[in-house]
């Protein structure tokens, strides 16, 4: 078979412009190890919120058994007889080990599973990566509340709004208007979705802190060149369960 040869002309109208940037299908900094973090959310009947809450901490043992919890919330405000957790993984192979291991349980199963799942309405799972930029912290002190605060970046991912988006995060960071626990990236569930995850000493400090943050030239200026990629946010005020890793 014959290579079809391009004349100079079509071959200069095929080349990249000098000044013109190459298209790269990558759409952000790439993941450098495996660990990844699951989010669940579980929405329960209204009468069942505090059995749910009770059984859950009595048998929470037989799960954290099998694999890391990072914490565990109950959301007060931005969603009703709502629980949000967090699980960490190192590999896909591991969460999949796991949850064989899990359906295998006759505790968990008999113990936990049959009785929590009729209590629900609803679940929903995000797989997640924490940012390059940051690392999963520990709050100053036990207790307080965590605000959950999600982004639906327009799409394009990181190479696209990531600078921004950080810049808009860190304003907020670096003076203390919050205490930054961990910024992540979605890999599974809405695409060019983002979480912070943030720590306060308590509501009304929030919404202190969150006053002082809109009169600082240095914040507004950081989120107006953020808000340009931003379609829309979500935001829960949660309190950590007693057995939550994350007080």
């Amino acid at each position: 078979m014959k290579m079809l040869k391009l004349g100079r002309s079509a071959a200069l109208l095929l080349r990249p412009a000098a000044n013109q940037p190459l298209v790269r299908f990558s759409s952000g900094p790439q993941q450098k190890h495996g660990t990844f973090y699951e989010f669940r959310t579980y929405n329960i009947c209204p009468d069942q919120n505090a059995a749910f809450l009770k059984l859950t901490n009595e048998k929470i043992h037989l799960r954290t058994a099998h694999s890391e919890l990072i914490g565990y919330w109950s959301v007060e405000y931005g969603g009703l007889n709502q629980v949000f957790h967090i699980w960490k993984y190192d590999s896909y192979r591991q969460r999949a080990g796991v949850r064989a291991a899990l359906s295998q349980d006759p505790s968990w199963i008999s113990d936990y599973i049959s009785k929590a799942i009729p209590m629900l309405t609803s679940q929903d799972n995000e797989v997640t990566y924490l940012l390059p930029w940051t690392q999963l912290q520990r709050p100053p002190r036990d207790g307080g509340v965590y605000e959950l605060v999600s982004f639906q970046m327009c799409p394009g991912g990181p190479a696209v709004w990531g600078n921004a988006f950080q810049a808009a995060i860190t304003s907020h960071d670096a003076p203390g208007y919050g205490k930054l626990i961990g910024a992540f990236h979605n890999e599974f569930g809405l695409l060019n979705r983002v979480h912070a995850l943030w720590w306060f000493d308590s509501a009304d400090q929030r919404a202190e802190s969150r006053h002082k943050a809109h009169t600082d030239a240095r914040v507004v200026a950081a989120v107006r060149s953020s808000v340009v990629h931003l379609q829309s946010q979500i935001s829960k005020l949660m309190f950590p369960c007693s057995f939550s890793p994350l007080k």
